[in-house]
C-alpha cells in the first residue's frame, strides 16, 4: 500500500525524522491561508499523487508569496499530471501540499528496502540525489552504495556513520545523519514498510539535514497491525479493478494487453503471461485466484477481467492441487453464465479430478475451448483472438 508524501512525512515526524513544516489542502483558498500560517515565503507547492517525477511534470513549484502559492495551487487542482511513473493517462490532482521552503545547498538520496538476495533490510544511498536518481542508477551505478542491516542487531551507529562519511558529510552533518538514519530504519521496521525512500535528503544553507521528499510503501500483509496506516489509503489513487479484486482476496494487476488471464498461483500466472507473449499475444492482466478459490471468487474474477474494455479473449490456466479441477470447472461455468462471456474462452485444467473437470466443461453447453497444456492453451487463445478480429 502506498501513501501520499504528506502522509509519509507525518509518519516520519512521529519517529523524530526532520521534515519540512507544511499542510495538505483541498482548495485554493486554504492554500493561501496555510501559506500565511507558515510565515514568510518562499513556499513549496506540491501536487499529491502516488507517483514520482512530479517536478518534471509541473507538479512542484516554488512560490514567493502566499498569493502566488494560491495561484500555483489553482493551476494544480484538477490537472492531469503525467510523469514517467503514471503512464500516458496521468493522474488527477485532488490534494496539494503547501510547505515551508528551504535554502538547499546540496541533495542526497537515501532509501531502505528489502533485499531478496540477502534476505535483509538494506540501506541504499547516493550523493547524487534529486530528480535524476533513476538516470544515476542506470548510467553510473557505482555512485550508489549499500549497507545490509542485521535483522537481530538492527542498524548500528557505526553503519550509520559509515554511510554518512560515504555521502561526504562533515562532522557536524554526520552527527545529524546518524540519528536520522537510525530513526528511518526504526520507522521502516516498526511500520512494516517494503520501501522507504528519501529523495532528496537535503543539506540546507544553514547546515541542517532535512527530508525534503518521502515515499513509503507498506507490506499489505502486515496492515492488520497498523489500522491507523490502513486508514490513510487513498482509493482514488488506485485502479478500481484492483480495489474490487482485493475485496475478494484476488491478486489483480491491470496490464496493457488484450488477453485476460485467470490463474491460480503467482508463479503459474507469470509463466502464463510469458507463454502468451511467446505465441504473439499480450496479457491484459495478472490475476491470481489463489489456492482455495470458490465459485463466487471465480465469478468475480470473470467480472473484473471483462470490465477491462481491452479484453478480447480469456485464458483460464488452473493447476488443481488444493483446489480440485471439478470445482474450478463449476466456477468457470457458473461465472461464464452469470457474466455472459462473449469473447473467446480457453480453459486449461491439470491436476486433481482433471477428467471430471473437463467433462463438466464439455457438457456445459458453453463455447469453451479446452486445452491440453500451457503451450496448447496459449496458442489457442492467441489464434482465437486474431480470428475474432478478422471477422
Amino acid at each position: 500500500m502506498n501513501v501520499h508524501e504528506y502522509q509519509a512525512k507525518a509518519i516520519l515526524r512521529n519517529f523524530g525524522v526532520p521534515v519540512p513544516e507544511g499542510h495538505v489542502v483541498y482548495n485554493i483558498n486554504s492554500a493561501r491561508d496555510w501559506a500565511k500560517r507558515l510565515g514568510e515565503g518562499p513556499y513549496a507547492v506540491k501536487a499529491q499523487i502516488h507517483a514520482g517525477g512530479r517536478g518534471k511534470g509541473g507538479g512542484v513549484k516554488i512560490a514567493k508569496t502566499a498569493d502566488e502559492a494560491k495561484k500555483f495551487a489553482r493551476e494544480m487542482f484538477g490537472m492531469t499530471l503525467v510523469t514517467h511513473q503514471t503512464g500516458a493517462e496521468g493522474k488527477i490532482v485532488k490534494r496539494v501540499l503547501i510547505e515551508r521552503g528551504c535554502n538547499i545547498a546540496d541533495e542526497f538520496y537515501v532509501s531502505f528496502l528489502v533485499d531478496r538476495a540477502t534476505d535483509k533490510v538494506t540501506l541504499m544511498a547516493s550523493a547524487e540525489g534529486g530528480m535524476d536518481i533513476e538516470e544515476v542508477a542506470a548510467k553510473t551505478p557505482e555512485k550508489l552504495f549499500f549497507e545490509a542491516v542485521d535483522p537481530v542487531v538492527g542498524l548500528t551507529a557505526f553503519q550509520a556513520r559509515k554511510v554518512a562519511f560515504k555521502l561526504g558529510f562533515e562532522i557536524a552533518q554526520v552527527k545529524q545523519a546518524v540519528p536520522l538514519l537510525m530513526n528511518l530504519y526504526k520507522t521502516f521496521v516498526e511500520t512494516d514498510c517494503s520501501l522507504l525512500e528519501i529523495n532528496p535528503l537535503v543539506l540546507t544553507g544553514e547546515g541542517n539535514l532535512l527530508c525534503l521528499d518521502a515515499k513509503i510503501n507498506f507490506d499489505e500483509n502486515a496492515l492488520f497491525r497498523h489500522l491507523r496506516i490502513l486508514d490513510l489509503r487513498d482509493y482514488d489513487e488506485e485502479d478500481p479493478m484492483e480495489i474490487e479484486a482485493s475485496q475478494y482476496d484476488l491478486s489483480y494487476i491491470a496490464l496493457d494487453g488484450n488477453i485476460g488471464c485467470m490463474v491460480n498461483g503467482a508463479g503459474l500466472a507469470m509463466a502464463t503471461m510469458d507463454i502468451i507473449k511467446h505465441y504473439g499475444g499480450d496479457p491484459a492482466n495478472f490475476l491470481d485466484v489463489g489456492g482455495g478459490a470458490t465459485i463466487e471468487r471465480v465469478t468475480e474474477a470473470f467480472k473484473i477481467i471483462l470490465s477491462d474494455q481491452k479484453v478480447e479473449g480469456i485464458l483460464v490456466n488452473i493447476f488443481g492441487g488444493i483446489m480440485k479441477c471439478d470445482v474450478i470447472a463449476t466456477g468457470v461455468i457458473e461465472g461464464a453464465k452469470q457474466v455472459g462471456v462473449k469473447v473467446p474462452l480457453v480453459v486449461r485444467l491439470e491436476g486433481t479430478n482433471v477428467d471430471l473437470g473437463k467433462k463438466l466443461l464439455a457438457e456445459s453447453g458453453l463455447n469453451i475451448v479446452s486445452a491440453d497444456g500451457m503451450a496448447d492453451a496459449a496458442e489457442k487463445i492467441v489464434k482465437a483472438v486474431k480470428e475474432e478480429r478478422q471477422q
